[in-house]
C-alpha cells in the first residue's frame, strides 16, 4: 500500500497542503491538491496544485518564476493534511510577499502587514 492510499481526500477529491520553508520553518502558503497533483509533485520535484476556481492544475512559479523545489512531503496522523517543505525561489504569495501570511492580527482585532513586498 502506497502512502497516497492512506490519504483522506475530501468529497471533492482534495486535500489541504501546507507549504513551509525548509530552511527557516516559515509557513508560506496553503493550497489544495488532488491525487494527481500529489503524484506530479513527487515525480516532478516541485509543487503542483489544483485550482478550485479555475478547475485546472497549476505549477507554483510557472508564470512568476517563483518555483517551490520540494525538499520533503509529510502527512498528518489523520491522513487529511499534507505538509510540503520547499526551497522557495522569490515570493510564495501572488501579492509578492515571501509568505501568504503577511498580515498579523493584534489582540484588539486590528491588523498590520508584517513583512516587506519582494520585487516582482
Amino acid at each position: 500500500m502506497g502512502f497516497i492510499d492512506l490519504l483522506k481526500f475530501n468529497a471533492d477529491g482534495l486535500i489541504p497542503a501546507i507549504v513551509q520553508d525548509a530552511q527557516n520553518g516559515q509557513v508560506l502558503m496553503m493550497a489544495w491538491m488532488n491525487k494527481e497533483s500529489v503524484e506530479r509533485t513527487i515525480k516532478e520535484g516541485h509543487t503542483v496544485f489544483w485550482s478550485r476556481s479555475r478547475k485546472e492544475y497549476w505549477v507554483k512559479g510557472q508564470t512568476s518564476g517563483h518555483f517551490q523545489k520540494v525538499v520533503s512531503l509529510s502527512f498528518d496522523c489523520d491522513g487529511d493534511t499534507l505538509l510540503v517543505k520547499v526551497n522557495q525561489t522569490g515570493a510564495a504569495c501572488h501579492e509578492y510577499y515571501k509568505s501568504c501570511f503577511f498580515r498579523t492580527v493584534n489582540p484588539d482585532g486590528s491588523w498590520y502587514i508584517n513583512s516587506e513586498k519582494l520585487e516582482k
